[in-house]
C-alpha cells in the first residue's frame, strides 16, 4: 500500500464511520472496531444486556455499506437449517433444489446466538471459518465481503448456553456495546421523537469498494519487530498463571489483520506497535480460558490479559 492509498482508506473509513452515527449515537469505537473487523474479513461477537442498540449497529452497517443484511433470531428450538438452508425436491422438475438459508448475506446479524442449542450454535463454526456452507455433501459458497455480528446475552441470564471454545476462538473480536452517556441518550430520544429512522440511511459504499479496501488493507507493510511483538504477546497469554488455556495462533493472525486495518484507517501504510496494543483486548480476551483459582478469586479475562502482556517488551521506532 503506498502513502495516498493509505490516505483514500482513511477517507472512506472516516465516511462509513459518519454515515453510522448518524444513527448510532455515542459509540465512536464499538463502530470503529465493527468495521475493522469486516474490513479484516472477520466476525464479532458482541456481549452485552439487551436494549443497547446491538441490533441496530448491525443494521446501520450493512446498510452504510451499500451490502446485503439478514438477521437470525436465534431461539432454543431453532434447527441448523433454519440458518444454513435446506435442500428441497421439486416433482416438476425432477429434481433437488438448495434453498439459501440467512446466512447467505454480506453482513449476518446473530441475534442472542447463546439462546439456541449448542447443535444449533455449531451450524455457524463452517461458514465462519471457511465462507462456505455444506448441505447434503455440497458446498455452496457465502457472498463477500462475510460478517457475523452475533450479540450474546450475559451467560447468567435464563435461557442461555455458554459458547464452547472453539466457537468463542472463531470470533477476531468481541466488544461490549454498553450504555449510552447522557448526551447521546438525549440525541436518542430526539431522533425517536422527530421519526428518524435506519431506513433514511444511505449507502456511502458498495461491495465493490469494500473488497478493494479489504485487499489494500493485506498491503500494509507490517515489520518483523512488529511480527516479533505480537508473538510475544500471544506467548504472554500462554504462560500467565491464571491462565488455563491461551491463545491460539489464531488470535496472532487476528491481531496482526485488525492492526493492519487500523493503521490503514489513520491514514498510515505500516502498522505501529500502538495499533497492536490498542487491539490486545477486543482481539485476545476471549480466547482465554481462566484457571479455576483465578475464576475464584474474582479476576476477569480482561485483567488476567492485561496482567500478562504488561511486560512484553515494545519495540521502538
Amino acid at each position: 500500500m503506498t502513502p495516498e492509498q493509505a490516505q483514500y482508506f482513511a477517507q472512506r473509513f472516516e465516511a462509513v464511520v459518519s454515515n453510522v452515527e448518524r444513527f448510532i449515537q455515542g459509540k465512536d469505537d464499538v463502530v470503529r472496531l465493527a468495521l475493522v473487523a469486516l474490513l479484516a474479513e472477520g466476525h464479532v461477537l458482541m456481549e452485552d444486556v439487551p436494549g443497547v442498540g446491538k441490533t441496530s449497529l448491525a443494521r446501520s452497517l450493512s446498510a452504510s455499506l451499500g451490502l446485503t443484511g439478514s438477521r437470525i433470531q436465534f431461539t432454543p428450538d431453532l434447527l441448523p437449517s433454519d440458518v444454513t438452508g435446506v435442500t428441497v425436491f421439486h416433482q416438476s422438475k425432477d429434481s433437488f433444489e438448495f434453498h439459501p438459508g440467512p446466512v447467505f448475506a454480506n453482513v449476518v446479524l446473530a441475534d442472542e446466538i447463546n439462546r439456541a442449542s449448542p447443535k444449533t450454535q455449531s451450524a455457524m463454526l463452517e461458514v465462519m471459518a471457511e465462507r462456505t456452507v455444506t448441505v447434503d455433501g455440497r458446498s455452496h459458497p457465502v457472498p463477500r465481503p462475510f460478517l457475523v455480528l452475533a450479540t450474546q446475552n450475559p451467560v447468567d441470564m435464563d435461557g442461555t448456553y455458554p459458547l464452547p471454545e472453539a466457537q468463542l476462538d472463531r470470533f477476531m473480536m468481541r466488544i461490549s456495546v454498553g450504555y449510552p452517556n447522557p448526551a447521546a441518550e438525549i440525541q436518542i430520544l430526539k431522533n425517536a421523537h422527530e421519526g428518524r429512522l435506519l431506513e433514511d440511511l444511505r449507502a456511502v459504499s458498495n461491495v465493490e469498494e469494500i473488497s478493494g479496501m479489504i485487499k489494500a488493507a493485506g498491503g500494509v507493510h507490517i515489520a518483523d519487530s512488529v511480527m516479533t511483538y505480537i508473538v510475544g504477546l500471544i506467548t504472554a497469554t500462554r504462560v500467565s498463571p491464571g491462565v488455563r488455556l491461551g491463545s491460539s495462533p489464531r488470535g496472532g493472525l487476528a491481531l496482526m489483520g485488525t492492526a493492519r486495518v487500523r493503521a490503514a484507517s489513520r491514514g498510515r501504510h505500516y502498522v505501529t506497535p500502538e495499533d497492536v496494543a490498542a487491539l490486545i483486548q477486543p482481539v485476545l480476551a476471549h480466547r482465554l480460558v481462566l484457571t479455576p483459582e483465578a475464576i475464584a478469586g474474582g479476576s476477569t479475562a480482561e485483567q488476567v490479559l492485561g496482567e500478562a502482556t504488561r511486560g512484553v517488551p515494545v519495540p521502538q521506532a
